[in-house]
């Protein structure tokens, strides 16, 4: 899923990767909900909440969800700066990076929500602040690696390039091309599992509190263990034919 680049990357990469992160994305946004009476995995609702509070001038509050959408930002641009530091020495290396950071993040937000919240209203503007953190390292990571094809949480901008790839396969003058099949195939993709992570979600955010946090670096380290699965049976195989033809 991470191993290839955004020019080589296969259907099924592109389906397992979609899969996973909306799942993470559905299961995040509406446990934060729930929580926090927050979203937190998108900052559409939090530009229109600034305004409203700037109409308002209440400072406080503009600062708050100030800093809100500069973590979501800043987690895009960490995420961005380190697979552009590090996709020359290994491309597996630059988009892993992003990945287990995200991965600590949100065990630091699992351990500190079934431990130490106690509602405080600072502790809750921080806890939202790192799970925008978060997921701004996740949007940007799958935006860059599938070339914009993926959009694991951002459902505004997918439900437009969904109607645009429907209206393109059904119309009467474009040519029926695997290319934009593969589009639709990603993109329902991501709309389902990012539902079903949301159900799920709200279900065992009910039943579980903050536990539920636990469950999602294991989904991401699933990501990290199919592709480490796969350089690690290549470097055998290389090893074994190499020991092969020396004997």
């Amino acid at each position: 899923m991470l191993i290839q680049g955004k020019d080589q990357r296969t259907l099924k990469a592109n389906l397992m990767l979609a899969s996973s992160t909306a799942m993470v994305a559905g299961i995040v946004n509406v446990a934060g909900v729930i929580a926090f009476l927050a979203f937190t995995t998108n900052i559409t609702g939090h530009v229109a909440l600034l305004a409203r509070k700037v109409s308002a001038q209440d400072v406080g509050e503009i600062i708050t969800v100030g800093i809100w959408l500069l973590m979501f930002f800043m987690g895009a641009f960490v995420s961005h700066f380190m697979v552009r530091s590090f996709d020359r020495e290994s491309t597996y290396k630059a988009h892993a990076l992003p990945i287990l950071t995200e991965m600590f993040i949100l065990l630091l937000v699992a351990i500190y929500g079934n431990h130490f919240f106690d509602g405080d209203d600072l502790e809750r503007e921080i806890i939202i602040g790192a799970i925008l953190f978060s997921m701004g390292l996740q949007n940007s990571l799958v935006s860059t690696i599938s070339g914009g094809l993926i959009k694991s949480s951002h459902l505004t901008g997918l439900f437009t390039d969904v109607g645009a790839d429907v209206a393109e396969w059904i119309h009467p003058h474009t040519p029926k091309t695997e290319l934009v099949r593969n589009r639709l195939y990603v993109r329902f993709t991501v709309l389902g599992f990012y539902f079903i992570g949301a159900v799920a979600g709200g279900y065992f955010f009910e039943l579980y509190n903050f536990k539920v946090f636990y469950f999602i670096p294991f989904i991401l380290l699933t990501i990290l263990y199919y592709d480490i699965r796969g350089i690690v049976f290549n470097k055998l195989r290389r090893k074994f034919t190499a020991d092969s033809k020396t004997e």
